[in-house]
């Protein structure tokens, strides 16, 4: 599931466009919340036997098919507006006919016809989840992306152990992280993006083995904690959200495994961490709209793979040296709305073919688009010493000695160049 740059940000601004097309009212989204309220309150979570307490007065090829069949039948029941008539074949007990249901032999048993995905992408569908969609046990896929579900996350969804991908984006489910998901022990793929979720994030979340994590427009308000190292993931996506503190040191135990982390549009503040330079893989770091300060770290000489590198609309000072504008594979440095007050030739726009730089709003003598020195003294005047910034402290996740070694490397490197 590895994404090129631009694949991530085009996803990105079409998410944002339906986010905006596929309306829905509070006072819509209200009902629909409540609705799930009062069937939560009947029942929160599927009991045992659930399903063999339901009278169905039909005979399906295998029990699985029934369950799904419950499953299915309680949702449709759950959805307030269905204007492309996505389900308008929810009928009748051959759910393998059922528009965006698929089926295929199940894992444990090929003998058996089974649910093994759900994909109600793009259907402007109003309502919320039920807990009988728990009955989906043998579903390895899950994407209602880009409709108007409201609500929560049902705690019986813990029922689905074989879910590989968990793609509920673009809705407007609200609440803390879905915490259902840490039960989902084949979970690849988690996007969550462009809901209302809010409150912390689990650390257990960083211990899964995940691929791609999307998190980005949301409400979350918390720390990213220290062992998100720990996370296998080759794209995580923080932007815009309230995220607050520092990167994580840990962040240098990724090298092998990250393509792309974005912490775009947040409120995290300090200096960047030296081990970001350990991220040798990496094609895309989008550090845009923060609160970081002090000087960029010399061990970006390491990012040798990136290709999209800003760090535009903070507090950074000092110099931009030619070792980060001349990174082997990058086509786009963004550096402007800072307070540098130097970089060097290699750094200006238009001194490197192919390589798209940008410099504007800085303190940069003698270049164009520039802050005044009004802007510049108070910021300026008061640099940050991040060999003192708690950010620049080691965590209990920070990177190993072997790690350490490397980061002597580069720094070594960067001077010797």
């Amino acid at each position: 599931m590895r994404a090129s740059g631009c694949i991530l940000f085009i996803s990105l601004l079409i998410l944002s466009w339906f986010s905006f097309s596929l309306a829905l009212s509070d006072a819509e989204a209200s009902l629909i919340a409540h609705r799930q309220l009062l069937s939560l309150q009947e029942k929160d979570n599927l009991p045992d036997q659930y399903e063999f307490e339901v009278d169905v007065q039909v005979k399906f090829a295998n029990p699985r098919l029934k369950h799904a069949y419950v499953g299915l039948q309680a949702w449709k029941k759950a959805m307030y507006s269905d204007p492309l008539n996505f389900t308008s074949n929810w009928e009748g007990h051959d759910v393998c006919s059922y528009k965006g249901v698929f089926c295929s032999p199940a894992l444990d048993d090929p003998k058996l016809n089974v649910v093994s995905g759900v994909d109600l992408n793009h259907g402007d569908i109003a309502g919320y989840l039920p807990v009988e969609l728990g009955l989906l046990t043998d579903a390895a896929l899950f994407h209602i992306n880009s409709n108007r579900f409201c609500g929560i996350i049902p705690k019986s969804f813990e029922k689905l152990k074989l879910i590989h991908e968990f793609d509920v984006s673009n809705n407007r489910f609200v609440g803390q992280f879905p915490n259902v998901v840490l039960s989902m022990p084949n979970l690849k793929y988690l996007d969550i993006r462009y809901n209302n979720f809010e409150g912390d994030l689990p650390p257990q979340l960083f211990d899964k083995a995940l691929d791609a994590l999307f998190l980005n427009d949301n409400r979350f308000a918390s720390y990213i904690p220290d062992n998100l190292g720990k996370s296998p993931a080759s794209v995580i996506v923080f932007a815009n959200n309230n995220f607050k503190g520092c990167i994580p040191r840990s962040i240098g135990n990724m090298t092998n495994t990250l393509n792309e982390i974005v912490f775009l549009s947040n409120e995290l503040s300090g200096c960047l961490p030296p081990e970001i330079g350990l991220l040798g893989n990496a094609t895309v770091i989008d550090t845009r709209a923060n609160l970081f300060a002090g000087i960029l770290p010399t061990t970006l000489t390491g990012l040798e793979k990136v290709e999209h590198l800003d760090v535009a609309y903070n507090k950074f000072t000092g110099l931009v040296s030619d070792s980060i504008c001349r990174l082997p594979s990058l086509v786009n440095f963004t550096f402007g709305q800072n307070y540098f007050t130097g970089e060097e030739k290699g750094c200006q726009p238009g001194s490197r073919k192919g390589v798209a730089l940008d410099d504007t709003s800085n303190c940069l003598r003698g270049r164009p688009k520039q802050k005044s020195q009004k802007e510049c003294v108070p910021v300026v005047s008061k640099p940050v010493d991040c060999s003192k910034d708690k950010c620049s402290r080691p965590s209990r996740e920070s990177p190993n000695q072997l790690s350490t070694l490397h980061l002597q490397y580069l720094f070594f490197h960067h001077h010797h160049l």
